[in-house]
């Protein structure tokens, strides 16, 4: 790819970082207001408009391209992350982000022909899924333990039971559930801003992609 092919994917590659560094650092935060403090964090309102730069890329300039995205986004962002947030999110969130972006790109590319709005939701919403699971389970794993804690509490605290839908679970799950259902709920609303710049966005020819 040449130097103003790879220009052209700079605000893709910036959007991908910022929203990347700014998750990893509200993910940190709990989601206070209207007392969902132990289902939600900050950060899950913002990570999933990483699937929209993500998308956004593979249907302008193709599955190359936005893989270029996906790498560069992903090596700026988890350096950073190490500064700005936490060592333990850092390789928490850059492993869940690498396999979950990777699985939003094919699948959107398997999808990309059918109806405007099936190819970014559903990739989306699975990627979303992986993304989830991954992290979480990774940030909350023993080996992890001792290098920070969070929300100022002390490590293990998020292994404490609490009660969702009637069951009782660690806050670290319940918080994952949250997080997946507004990546949900973020996913639609997405929409939005997707089909408005699907005109400026319109595939490019072979030509303006070398």
């Amino acid at each position: 790819m040449t130097r103003p092919a790879l220009a052209r994917l700079a605000p893709y590659i910036a959007a991908m970082a910022v929203i990347v560094i700014l998750s990893n650092i509200l993910v940190r935060y709990p989601f206070k207001p209207f007392g969902l403090g132990e289902l939600l964090t900050w950060g899950a309102f913002t990570y999933p408009f990483a699937f929209l730069a993500n998308d956004l890329a593979n249907r302008r300039f193709g599955m190359t391209a936005a893989r270029i995205v996906v790498a560069t986004g992903f090596v700026i962002a988890v350096i950073l992350s190490v500064w700005l947030a936490t060592p333990r999110i850092a390789i928490a969130s850059g492993t869940a982000f690498a396999v979950a972006q990777i699985l939003d790109l094919l699948i959107f590319d398997r999808m990309r022909s059918l109806a405007w709005w099936k190819a970014p939701l559903i990739s989306s919403i699975v990627a979303s899924a992986i993304d989830t699971v991954l992290f979480f389970r990774l940030a909350f794993a023993p080996a992890f333990a001792g290098i920070d804690g969070w929300f100022g509490m002390e490590d293990g605290s998020l292994a404490f039971p609490v009660t969702m839908f009637g069951y009782e679970m660690p806050l670290w799950v319940s918080l994952a559930i949250g997080d997946f259902l507004v990546k949900v709920l973020i996913g639609l609303v997405a929409l939005l801003p997707y089909a408005g710049l699907l005109r400026l966005t319109a595939p490019k020819t072979a030509a303006d992609r070398a």
